[in-house]
């Protein structure tokens, strides 16, 4: 969808008040984050991300950043560029809509890195950001953190997202987390017991926190854990 294009259809307000945000408010709003924008591992969030205006300009600002930065190394190119989709995430509750948004951000991913690697482009690497992608842009409520069914109706199953860590020259740890626990992650004013009273309920208490050795803090504990793999690899 054409970012000047606000409104699909007037049943779609109706029934989901969804209006999207015209590029230039898009991009006035990025500036005021704009460090942030062309930092390529900052993390977005997006929770009503519609088709993607906002993160498909939030792309484009970090891929400019990685062009700019290593346009000598194809190498190098290639693994930033994977690491600035791996730090985009959205949540719509409109299924059309994520499915669109991914298409979306991969094309532009694709358009820069076809541009500047060209003849070094490998096919896997670009399996492996749709991976990236479909883990990351996901069909959700973000008032109630809950996936939705195809209905828009929400389920019992709390939204769940990767966390994509380079841990070395070339090797990427994914771990997963729930939204749920993670919006919760910096409320500094209860402490660890109090928090596992608060979120017993929601989040299954002690089971969804641990205790940093470093901070002595409650922190989110992972739902899952994998093991480092090659960036290229991470769909396997």
């Amino acid at each position: 969808m054409s970012t000047e294009r606000q409104v699909k259809s007037r049943e779609r307000v109706a029934d989901h008040g969804e209006v999207f945000t015209a590029e230039r408010e898009v991009n006035a709003m990025l500036d005021l984050v704009k460090q942030e924008t062309e930092r390529i591992d900052s993390r977005f969030l997006e929770p009503a991300c519609g088709d993607g205006n906002f993160l498909a300009e939030i792309l484009r600002r970090k891929l400019n950043a990685v062009e700019a930065r290593y346009k000598k190394s194809a190498a190098d190119y290639e693994k930033y560029a994977v690491l600035a989709a791996s730090s985009i995430y959205g949540v719509d509750i409109l299924q059309d809509n994520v499915e669109e948004c991914r298409k979306r951000l991969f094309g532009i991913w694709d358009e820069a890195y076809t541009a500047h690697c060209k003849n070094e482009c490998r096919e896997e690497v670009r399996e492996a950001v749709r991976y990236i992608l479909d883990r990351n842009i996901l069909c959700g409520n973000a008032l109630t953190l809950k996936k939705v069914n195809a209905a828009g109706e929400d389920t019992d199953d709390p939204i769940i997202f990767s966390e994509w860590v380079f841990t070395g020259k070339s090797s990427v740890k994914r771990s997963d987390y729930r939204l749920d626990v993670l919006m919760n992650e910096n409320q500094d004013e209860f402490n660890y017991q109090a928090q596992l009273s608060l979120f017993a309920e929601e989040a299954n208490g002690m089971a969804n926190w641990m205790i940093d050795p470093e901070t002595g803090k409650s922190i989110p504990k992972p739902v899952r854990e994998y093991s480092p793999v090659y960036y290229w690899k991470i769909q396997q």
